[in-house]
């Protein structure tokens, strides 16, 4: 059987990484980037490239998307030389970034009216992952059109999870997200507080390690705090994104999160701060240095 012909809109580390792995799995790719550079490394390679959205969605079977915000998706989708203007009857948009879901069931919807599918997809793991074809892929839809594309995800994740429903995927990232970036937020604050107090970072750390708050967050906390090494590599900025996002499904649910409000205020603030750039745990610095 014939691999099915794809487009890519969004090559970042994951993204650009994700294009190479599968064009070393012999997939023939178009892509699509504001970055001229990361272009022109995937045409190296033999991808194609193309001038717009529309024209892209109408030569591939399958459009993936790895993209930053809901915003940018949405741009994408429904801009005069989007996708929704050219996609194919049969074919499928997989949506791999964080997206909010509310957004996300209202571009499926749209696109069951041009006879095209929707998976959205979000990614765990790295960009080294990616490059390996080992990410973690939580991918949602019905299952028709998530048959259509099992094949190609399987070739990008380690662990392929189908979780139901369009949206789910979005809603079980956001809600993964929350759980990390809280426990990031509380963990760093957690050793700010213990320095301001007196106490020993590196004692506090041997000490709640060996019993149940013991976490691989943790320790990317105790990496930063104590031994000044910024290894988690996902950014304030992101993670401040992230829980904005939790928060509006939250709302959409018609419900409340305080935890999330309050960590989503302090990620706030550091960004205003100026720290968006630096990776989570990297909040330690504003919550050591907070009223003083």
């Amino acid at each position: 059987m014939s691999k099915p012909a794809i487009g890519f809109i969004g090559l970042g580390l994951m993204g650009g990484n994700m294009v190479e792995n599968l064009q070393k799995k012999g997939y023939q790719l178009t892509v699509m980037d504001l970055n001229k550079d990361a272009v022109a490394a995937c045409v190296a390679r033999g991808a194609s490239t193309t001038s717009s959205a529309k024209e892209l969605a109408a030569s591939v079977d399958i459009v993936m998307l790895c993209l930053t915000t809901s915003a940018i998706v949405e741009k994408v989708v429904y801009g005069e030389d989007g996708i929704l203007a050219g996609i194919k009857a049969g074919a499928v948009l997989v949506d791999f970034g964080t997206s909010i879901p509310a957004s996300t069931h209202k571009i499926g919807a749209d696109l069951v009216k041009k006879g095209a599918g929707m998976i959205d997809a979000p990614l765990g793991r790295t960009p080294a992952h990616a490059k390996d074809g080992l990410l973690n892929i939580m991918a949602a839809g019905d299952p028709e059109t998530f048959n259509k594309v099992k094949p190609v995800l399987q070739e990008q994740g380690e662990n392929v999870f189908y979780l139901g429903k369009l949206g789910a995927g979005h809603t079980t990232k956001l809600i993964n997200n929350f759980v990390g970036m809280t426990t990031v937020c509380a963990m760093s604050q957690a050793f700010a507080i213990a320095d301001r107090a007196g106490v020993d970072r590196q004692q506090l750390f041997d000490i709640m390690s060996t019993g149940p708050s013991s976490s691989p967050f943790m320790k990317f906390c105790k990496h930063y705090a104590v031994d000044n090494v910024s290894d988690l590599g996902f950014s304030l900025a992101n993670a401040n994104k992230d829980l904005g996002y939790f928060l509006k499904m939250v709302e959409d649910l018609g419900t409340e999160s305080k935890i999330a409000k309050g960590s989503s205020a302090d990620l706030q603030a550091a960004f205003d701060a100026g720290m968006g750039n630096g990776n989570v745990p990297e909040i330690f610095d504003f919550y050591r240095t907070l009223g003083k």
